[in-house]
């Protein structure tokens, strides 16, 4: 029976292929959003460790993805100074931009340098702080990941041109930064800011000083820094239910494949099964030969289906600076939706060509 179904298969390479191909998009689907949503929070993550201020000050909704909104007043920072337990307090704006070329989005900090590299422990490792409002700095990884050296430039707002002019390390929060006046004049929010990092005397009062501060301020979001920049699942609005809809739909393609190329193949092999009944071939024997075929054709589409992702991801990586990062958890899932979207796929076909008369299919024409 083996050798039957891989005659089959090589039999028909054209419908084969198409039930592969059918079977990779799916699993392809899966593992690259999957993957790129994994490595985008464990990246944000990373970053997020980075940042020494325990506590994120900031307005309702100031940080979107779909959105960059500099509303909240710069005096408070004197005024968050003068709270106890506060070491210090620093603005930040936060500005979403889409990549350079043309593909997913960036994050640029707009920061007093020396305070926030005073803060988070971070340093120029070529080059300059930004000094003028045209100046930006970048870490060592979108440098080394984006081929960027000093004196490149970037366009976060449209056409004018910001010049790298320093490189620092480690990373620590968004990946390219420039002046926070620079920023404030870009986005023509003079005497605003997104957020406010507030560095604690002692980290272990964290939920005593933000008692504190909400009580001086109420109505603000004061969060801990770590809890507001863990989870990209967070930022972007019903990511899980997006991911587990492409999940289904991944199982329906799937499904619908297998099960349109081996209906296809049982109207053109009614002869043929209508000579194996003849023979004495049992239903139970008709329905393997179809169901070995249809798990056949998923295991290659599965290895297809996972090579494809990997070298998309790696190319897209390469040429956008996204990071894509696949968890076993989901690989297995991938894998379960594609071999069990084939054999469901092929029930149906398997069944009715098993039910075949045996005269009616020897007289098939």
């Amino acid at each position: 029976m083996d050798n039957l179904v891989a005659s089959n298969i090589r039999q028909r390479p054209i419908r084969t292929l198409v039930s592969v191909a059918g079977v990779a998009l799916g699993v392809c689907l899966i593992m690259l959003f999957t993957g790129l949503a994994r490595g985008m929070s464990n990246d944000l993550q990373r970053r997020a460790s980075n940042v020494r201020a325990e506590i994120i000050f900031m307005r309702p909704g100031a940080l979107q993805l779909s959105a960059s909104t500099a509303n909240l007043s710069t005096q408070y920072v004197d005024l968050l100074k003068g709270i106890e337990g506060v070491d210090d307090a620093l603005p930040i704006i936060r500005y979403f931009f889409q990549g350079n070329k043309g593909f997913g989005f960036e994050q640029i900090d707009g920061v007093n340098w020396d305070g926030y590299a005073r803060m988070n422990d971070i340093r120029i490792v070529a080059g300059h702080a930004p000094q003028d409002l045209n100046d930006i700095v970048i870490d060592e990884t979108k440098a080394r990941e984006n081929h960027l050296a000093l004196g490149d430039t970037m366009k976060p707002f449209g056409e004018k041109e910001y010049r790298i002019t320093g490189i620092y390390s480690p990373e620590s929060g968004a990946r390219v930064k420039m002046s926070l006046a620079a920023l404030q004049d870009a986005l023509e929010s003079k005497g605003k800011c997104t957020f406010i990092f507030v560095k604690l005397d002692d980290p272990n009062r964290l939920v005593e000083v933000a008692k504190r501060i909400d009580a001086k301020y109420p109505g603000n979001n004061i969060q801990p820094t770590q809890e507001v920049f863990t989870s990209i699942e967070k930022s972007v609005p019903y990511l899980g239910v997006f991911l587990r809809v492409l999940v289904g739909l991944a199982a329906v393609v799937s499904a619908l494949v297998v099960m349109l190329a081996m209906y296809t193949t049982i109207t053109e092999r009614t002869r043929e099964i209508g000579i194996l009944k003849a023979m004495g071939a049992s239903r139970g024997y008709i329905v393997g030969i179809i169901e070995k075929e249809a798990i056949l054709i998923s295991f290659i589409g599965l290895a297809a289906g996972f090579v494809l992702s990997l070298a998309v991801g790696f190319l897209i990586h390469r040429f956008y600076g996204l990071v894509f990062e696949y968890s076993w958890v989901w690989s297995l899932t991938a894998a379960v939706i594609g071999l069990g979207g084939g054999v469901l796929g092929a029930l149906y076909p398997a069944l009715r060509a098993s039910n075949l008369d045996a005269v009616s299919a020897l007289a098939y024409e």
